[in-house]
């Protein structure tokens, strides 16, 4: 069997700033004698709402690794993106809202566009202004996310970029990214239970249970400010009738409000909603 990590086309290693997609470049410099093959672009884009310690994991990987990361955020423009860095990355939510204010509605379980309108296709964009035409795209999902290797496989197209999961071709689970990164001298350093790290990714994204997002307020009420502003927002249109992240769910409000008190507000058992931002 082929190397899955290996680059043979014009390709965009989509870095999330999680441990899962870390492994998979540590992988791909692995395949190519520990250097980021010249037909390699690393991206990672920043939406503003992830934790600081998301930034200084993606920049130790960039300092300690050696490999050059393109920060990208959103911008409502003519453009589309702006490059920034670990120092000029947005860090309280702005290219998120910057999203909101453009659509006139809050993302929701119904309309998922975050994924797409932060991370995709400010990628594309940037791409195609240093002339990276149609690439490849390696997506950081492993073996044991099923459901979401299922449904890239059967539309891996996204923005004109092929996408490709190599971690999953390798059969590669969340015990083998753990051993990894147990093994390394350096790790993000935010929490994990049963794999997951319950910060990943947007801090408080509404698709998270709502337990684990109760649980992030307790142990950071700032967390909340920012998601309760935006549900405070006049905004002109609503899904479904929706004037928050969620409409099945209370408030991040009210969540702010109820985390002061120790008591459980939601069923620990439930499960997160599918996404496509990586870990």
């Amino acid at each position: 069997m082929s190397n899955p990590y290996e680059i043979t086309e014009p390709t965009c290693i989509s870095f999330s700033g999680g441990r899962t997609s870390a492994f998979m470049l540590y992988k791909v410099l692995e395949a190519h004698d520990m250097s980021l093959p010249s037909d390699a672009i690393v991206c990672f884009a920043n939406t503003g709402k992830e934790d600081e310690a998301t930034l200084k994991f993606v920049h130790d990987i960039e300092t300690k690794w050696n490999v050059p990361i393109h920060w990208i955020e959103y911008r409502n423009d003519e453009v589309g993106f702006a490059r920034v860095d670990y120092k000029t990355a947005s860090r309280n939510g702005e290219p998120f809202e910057e999203l909101i204010h453009k659509v006139q509605f809050l993302p929701n379980s119904g309309m998922r566009i975050c994924t797409t309108h932060l991370k995709i296709r400010p990628f594309r964009k940037y791409l195609d202004s240093i002339g990276i035409d149609r690439p490849n795209q390696f997506v950081g999902i492993r073996a044991d996310e099923m459901r979401r290797v299922v449904k890239i496989r059967s539309n891996p197209q996204a923005e004109g970029m092929e996408r490709s999961l190599p971690l999953a071709t390798d059969g590669i689970t969340v015990q083998d990214v753990n051993d990894f990164w147990n093994s390394q001298e350096f790790n993000l350093e935010l929490t994990t239970f049963n794999g997951r790290t319950l910060a990943g990714n947007c801090d408080l994204c509404y698709l998270k249970p709502a337990s684990q997002i109760l649980s992030l307020i307790k142990e950071k009420p700032e967390r909340a400010v920012w998601w309760a502003k935006m549900e405070s927002l006049d905004l002109e249109k609503q899904v479904n009738g929706n004037k928050q992240f969620s409409k099945d769910r209370p408030s991040y409000a009210q969540m702010l409000k109820f985390s002061k008190d120790q008591g459980d507000m939601f069923d620990p058992d439930e499960e997160a909603i599918s996404c496509f931002c990586g870990d």
